[in-house]
């Protein structure tokens, strides 16, 4: 896990690499790796790229979920804009998004692919950022330990 202050392109790229290099041994190329858009789809791409040089190539799909809009404060709902395309049933899910505040969009992932089969569900987050009371669920692999301010 990188450090807390905010971080360089060389740094983020460093914290994906080390991300790849955990996932890589857990997950399989038929596991279906789902991006959480929008925000995530930058860490994805690169997340994608990173596990594909590592000899794993897993399928993609997106859940269009939103809780920010365009303001900098979660509204505490999510709103699903755009669901999977591909079946998830009896399949390994990796959750993908780029900053874990609430909890609120990843727990709402979870129990969409839970709730459309998937056999395991697994999620990665690029940020986790300290949150004041305990979330619902937690990332199984976390990036970067952020502080507490709003990420982009």
């Amino acid at each position: 896990m990188c450090s807390s202050d905010l971080l360089s392109a060389e740094q983020t790229a460093q914290c994906v690499e080390a991300l790849a290099d955990q996932i890589a041994s857990v997950i399989l190329d038929e596991t279906i790796c789902v991006c959480l858009l929008t925000g995530g789809i930058w860490f994805s791409a690169d997340l994608m790229r990173a596990l594909s040089v590592r000899g794993r190539n897993p399928l993609f799909d997106a859940l269009w979920l939103s809780s920010y809009g365009d303001t900098e404060q979660s509204s505490g709902q999510v709103q699903v804009r755009g669901g999977l395309q591909r079946s998830v049933k009896g399949r390994q899910v990796l959750l993908m998004d780029d900053v874990f505040d609430s909890g609120l969009s990843l727990s709402q992932a979870v129990q969409i692919v839970e709730t459309a089969g998937a056999s395991q569900v697994l999620s990665a987050v690029f940020a986790r950022k300290p949150w004041p009371s305990e979330r619902a669920c937690q990332p199984d692999f976390v990036g970067w330990e952020a502080p507490a301010r709003f990420l982009v």
